[in-house]
C-alpha cells in the first residue's frame, strides 16, 4: 500500500507542488479564552497551545511544519498539547517532526495523544521517537503540572475507536481543573460522567474541503465528527471542547476552506 500511495504522490512532488500553490492552506492562529470559577482562579494565566492532525507522510509536505514550529516559537506558550494522527504510514514518518518538537520548550512540557493513523502502524515506535524529542504520550493517564499550575491536570485519554479508551483511568488523581487531551470528539462518548474543564480534540480537519462558509464536504467517521466539526462547543454538564482543523493533509494533498492552524487557549 505505501508503494501505491508513493507511486500516486509521485514521491512527495505532488504534495509539494500543492504547498507551493496553496493549496495546503495558511497556516494561522486561533485563540480562545477560558475563565474558571472563582474557587479555581489561576495565581496567573495559563497558555496552552494545541496542534494536531499533522499526518507526516506523502499526503503532506513537511514546509507545512515548519510554519507551525515557527508559529509555536512565536506564541510562546506555557505548555504544548499535540492531538494524534502524526503520521500518514509508518511510525518512521514522523522522524521529520521530531527536531521542530525538540526544539519547541515550553517550560511546563510536551504532552501527546495517539490517534486512529498512529495506532494503525508502530505506536510504540513513534512513542518512542517523540520521547526522544521530549514529548510525553499519555495513554488513559493525567499528569499535573508543575507549580504555580499544580491546581492543573493534563488527561490524556486513549482514542475512541482505534484505541482502549478508559475515562476512569484518564481522571485518576487528576488534580481540581482538568485539561482534557483527545484525538477525536468522539471521546465525548466514553467519559463514564468524568468531568473536565476545557477539551482538546482534533480528527476532523474541519472536513480538509469545505464551502465558504466552512461546511464540510467530506468528514472522518465518528457520530460527533460532524456536530462538532471544527470550533468551541458547550458541551451538556461538562467543559467546553475545542476541536482543531489540524495542520497536515490527510488522503490528498489539498485543503480549501480549512486552512491549518495553531490552537492557543488561555486558562485564567
Amino acid at each position: 500500500m505505501e508503494v501505491l500511495l508513493d507511486w500516486a504522490m509521485l514521491g512527495g512532488l505532488v504534495s509539494a507542488l500543492s504547498y507551493h500553490c496553496g493549496l495546503h492552506g495558511r497556516m494561522g492562529v486561533t485563540r480562545y479564552a477560558l475563565t474558571l470559577p472563582d474557587e479555581q482562579r489561576l495565581p496567573q494565566p495559563l497558555k496552552i497551545a494545541f496542534a494536531s492532525d499533522f499526518h507526516a507522510g506523502r499526503p503532506t509536505h513537511p514546509a507545512i511544519f515548519d510554519d507551525l514550529f515557527a508559529r509555536i516559537k512565536e506564541e510562546q506558550p506555557d505548555v504544548l498539547l499535540l492531538g494524534g494522527d502524526y503520521v500518514t504510514g509508518h511510525a518512521r514518518n514522523a522522524a521529520v517532526l521530531c527536531p521542530g518538537l525538540a526544539a519547541c520548550r515550553p517550560p511546563l512540557g510536551k504532552f501527546a495523544v495517539l490517534g486512529n493513523h498512529d495506532l494503525s502502524t508502530d505506536d510504540g515506535l513513534l512513542i518512542r521517537m517523540f520521547a526522544s524529542a521530549g514529548v510525553r504520550t499519555l495513554i488513559n493517564r493525567a499528569v499535573t503540572l508543575p507549580a504555580p499550575f499544580d491546581s492543573v491536570s493534563i488527561c490524556g485519554m486513549d482514542d475512541p475507536w482505534t484505541g482502549a479508551p478508559d475515562a476512569k483511568s484518564t481522571f485518576a488523581g487528576a488534580a481540581a481543573t482538568r485539561v482534557l487531551l483527545m484525538h477525536a470528539p468522539d471521546g465525548l462518548l466514553m467519559l463514564d460522567g468524568q468531568r473536565y474543564d476545557i477539551g482538546f480534540a482534533g480528527h476532523t480537519h474541519g472536513g480538509q474541503i469545505a464551502l465558504p462558509n466552512g461546511t464540510p464536504l467530506v468528514m472522518p467517521q465518528g457520530p460527533l465528527s460532524r456536530p462538532f466539526y471544527y470550533g468551541r462547543f458547550p458541551v451538556s454538564d461538562n467543559g467546553d471542547l475545542v476541536v482543531s482543523r489540524g495542520d497536515g493533509c490527510g488522503g490528498i494533498p489539498v485543503r480549501i476552506n480549512a486552512d491549518p492552524e495553531l490552537v492557543i487557549c488561555t486558562v485564567q
